[in-house]
């Protein structure tokens, strides 16, 4: 057992009180027995992985916490000579397993360098960038339910993916072990772009397949230059990344906002619903960069609105505060809720 750090010093925002215990879980046995023995507590619990989109309360001393640490990259099956299967250990770094299917040649994920955290935490977000999301590639993963005890194989539509947002994510609490993703073999090459970011960065149509690395080099600069790429030179990446999910709206909604307001295509439906670009709504509100409330040490990122960052001391109150501040003034503009994307823990008024 580790000794017990504050967790604002194992969280990328930087915030979050001293819990009870930290367990770190080196090993799918070892995750799968303490996890079991916490519940059987019934104390208060939290699985951690790279702490990269959470924000947790200044107070947590009954809180037990497991770090999940296990690790391994493993090709467990061939689909045929393009399509392989690969199994990643919950505790493997996101960015370090995207850097090692690129070094492989295997295409599929490569648009989502950068993105911080674990390969455990990732199908509970559905995270996803640059027209790429985790969902497109996930075939199956290991799950220690919370409310069986029991450990299960759960197919990718088990897990009812949408945008940003799991069955796990939406109630069915528990522990992932590991995952398994489906990747191409494209003789180097990327899949179709589906990111116009990407496209005029390096000077390509839409759909265009390119090196994987320039890919990944390309998603790394764009990144960086909203403060999205964990540094210890850049302060605007002390954040959980994107504080808010872009809201999906109806079309009638979406109808009362100005002509230049950004919409993109609602590709989980029939067309009836439109998905905003929440950083436009904030700073259409008048929310603008670096803004901060008086006197407090969480402000919105000097390079992107949709970021909410730690400049140095801020407590997990003054990180809800903001973001509460936020989601008040978009509301009040547009009639508009933003919803936060990072899991908040320990908060009785979240």
């Amino acid at each position: 057992m580790n000794s017990v750090q504050p967790l604002c010093e194992l969280t990328t925002i930087r915030v979050g009180g001293t819990p009870a215990e930290i367990f770190e879980a080196k090993t799918r046995d070892d995750l799968i027995e303490h996890t079991l023995g916490v519940w059987r507590s019934g104390e208060g619990w939290l699985v951690l992985g790279g702490g990269s989109n959470l924000v947790v309360a200044d107070d947590v001393p009954n809180l037990r916490v497991i770090k999940v640490a296990n690790l391994g990259i493993e090709p467990v099956r061939n689909r045929d000579e393009s399509r392989v299967v690969v199994r990643v250990q919950a505790g493997e770094s996101w960015d370090d397993f995207v850097a090692h299917t690129i070094a492989a040649g295997l295409a599929g994920i490569e648009a989502m360098s950068g993105i911080p955290g674990t390969v455990g935490a990732a199908p509970v977000q559905n995270i996803g960038a640059y027209g790429q999301e985790l969902s497109d590639t996930m075939v199956r993963l290991e799950f220690l339910d919370y409310e069986t005890n029991e450990v299960a194989i759960l197919e990718a539509k088990d897990l009812q993916f949408g945008y940003r947002d799991s069955a796990i994510k939406r109630g069915r609490p528990g522990v992932i072990t590991w995952v398994e993703f489906e990747l191409q073999n494209l003789d180097g090459l990327s899949r179709p772009l589906y990111s116009t970011q990407i496209a005029a960065d390096l000077g390509v149509a839409m759909g265009a397949q390119v090196p994987l690395a320039d890919v990944r080099n390309s998603v790394l600069k764009l990144r960086a230059s909203k403060g999205m790429v964990l540094s210890e030179t850049d302060p605007d990446s002390v954040s959980c990344g994107s504080f808010f999910t872009n809201p999906i709206v109806s079309d009638k909604v979406a109808r009362t906002l100005p002509e230049d307001a950004p919409r993109y295509e609602n590709e989980e439906d029939d067309g009836l619903t439109v998905k905003l670009s929440a950083a436009w709504l904030i700073e259409n509100a008048g929310i603008q960069k670096g803004y901060r409330i008086a006197g407090s040490k969480a402000a919105i990122s000097t390079k992107h609105t949709l970021a909410i960052v730690n400049t140095g001391g801020a407590t997990a109150e003054e990180i809800l505060q903001l973001a509460t501040y936020v989601q008040t003034r978009v509301s009040n503009k547009f009639a508009i809720n933003l919803v936060p994307e990072p899991n908040l823990v320990g908060f009785s008024h979240a």
